[in-house]
């Protein structure tokens, strides 16, 4: 009778020691899955700062929340790389160059006009480049995945532009515009985005 006791305890003790390991186990499991997750989150957000700069905390303070950000920062860069984005052709490039010497020129004189011109110019050139034609948005996205440093004074400028149109601006203001239409321009026309290699892009839309 004390032996069927003491083995049925022993019995119960193996059970008690089993249950014990597999639910150790299984928590060891779950928190190095939780780690692992952390870590992927980590790496992709390192990524985006590191691709998109100034940009990036432009949309976390825009979404209220790094995760919506970072996702809205990923759908532009998958929407970017559906576009068949390509260099101006030398003769472009001369010909919008001599188009925007004319536009400063001009500024000095006729600002309000001026601006409306570099407004149309700018999304000449960057429709001409494969950029979105629908609207200003979506270009302003487009163009903040090849041109994060610039694509503020696009905001900026397109901002002060449409202000323009139903009110009275400062011409201080016109003129900053202009400055800030001319840095993506300048961009643009040096075809600058070409310093982002192919797996750049890829490697950050699929992360």
């Amino acid at each position: 009778m004390w032996e069927a006791e003491q083995s049925a305890a022993e019995s119960i003790g193996d059970v008690m020691n089993t249950t014990a390991l597999v639910l150790i186990i299984i928590v060891a499991v779950v928190v190095l899955s939780a780690v692992g997750v952390v870590a992927d989150r980590m790496r992709r957000r390192r990524s985006l700062r590191g691709r998109f700069g100034p940009e990036y905390d432009r949309a976390v303070t825009s979404a209220h929340s790094s995760r919506r950000a970072e996702a809205d920062l990923r759908r532009r860069v998958a929407e970017r790389d559906q576009l068949s984005i390509r260099p101006l052709s030398a003769t472009q490039k001369d010909r919008y160059e001599q188009d925007w010497r004319q536009l400063q020129s001009d500024s000095v004189d006729f600002p309000e006009t001026s601006l409306a011109r570099a407004d149309a110019l700018v999304t000449e050139v960057m429709i001409n480049c494969g950029y979105p034609v629908q609207d200003f948005s979506a270009r302003a996205d487009s163009v903040s995945v090849d041109y994060p440093e610039v694509v503020e004074h696009y905001r900026l400028a397109h901002s002060t532009y449409v202000a323009s149109m139903s009110s009275q601006v400062p011409t201080e203001e016109i003129r900053r515009a202009f400055v800030s239409y001319r840095a993506l321009f300048t961009a643009l026309i040096r075809d600058e985005q070409s310093r982002l290699s192919t797996n750049e892009r890829s490697s950050t839309s699929s992360g």
